[in-house]
């Protein structure tokens, strides 16, 4: 059960405010920048391999950010023409750690009792939805397009550790972001937010008895009026 500060969602860089650097590290070419299209501030992660650049949290390898949310939700956009990498630690029920990582870097799924590893493919804003983005699907590893989308990131955290390790989740322990990514935010919570539905639309159809609800404004990518939310970004469910 989520604790009452995690309800409904938990907007993980406010919460452990990133920006003054003392619950959070950083190492490397990892600046925050006003983005005009973003409507906020976004964290740019830039380097030459992914061990010389990057965003934790928590700051210390020892602590736990004990996040218990079942979906995690990430806010990135690859940094066109470069490779990144994601690594997302995680506790088991049996106190067990175990890092999901995901990056257009692996070429193929890898699993071993305490890692899994997912190919990302990104995909250009030109191609077709199903090729755009897409998560753990073999394929030769490419660089990230020119025209690579902002996307929206959902790892439903419980499934992924039953279905690939057997094991039950506990809650989220740590998050580091290599190079090289545009970061907006990350958030966790028990509610499965879908991107591009209003308010008013959620309420009619009642989306709220199947745990789905609209996404909140300070995790909500703008829209110009005229303009639908999957026409201009991706939302890749895992």
């Amino acid at each position: 059960v989520l604790a009452a500060w995690q309800r409904p969602y938990l907007n993980i860089f406010k919460h452990f405010r990133v920006e003054e650097w003392k619950r959070s590290a950083k190492e490397g070419d990892v600046a925050s920048l006003t983005d005009t299209r973003m409507k906020g501030t976004i964290y740019r992660i830039r380097g030459s391999n992914p061990a010389s650049s990057y965003l934790q949290l928590p700051r210390a390898g020892t602590q736990s950010l004990g996040l218990t949310g079942r979906y995690l939700y990430l806010l990135f956009r690859p940094l066109p023409h470069k490779h990144f990498l994601v690594h997302l630690d995680v506790t088991t029920e049996e106190n067990q750690v175990v890092r999901i990582s995901f990056s257009n870097l692996f070429k193929e799924f890898k699993s071993t009792p305490t890692w899994l590893q997912f190919p990302f493919v990104c995909g250009a804003a030109s191609e077709g939805m199903a090729q755009r983005a897409v998560l753990s699907s073999p394929g030769v590893p490419r660089a990230a397009p020119a025209d690579v989308r902002w996307t929206c990131l959902v790892l439903d955290l419980p499934s992924i550790l039953a279905l690939y390790l057997s094991r039950r989740y506990s809650h989220l322990r740590g998050v580091k972001l290599c190079c090289n990514l545009l970061v907006k935010n990350l958030c966790t919570s028990d509610l499965l937010f879908e991107p591009g539905v209003t308010f008013a639309k959620a309420h009619l159809g009642d989306l709220s008895c199947r745990g789905v609800a609209p996404m909140p404004r300070e995790f909500a990518f703008p829209v110009p009026k005229g303009e639908k939310w999957h026409d201009l970004y991706d939302y890749i469910r895992y």
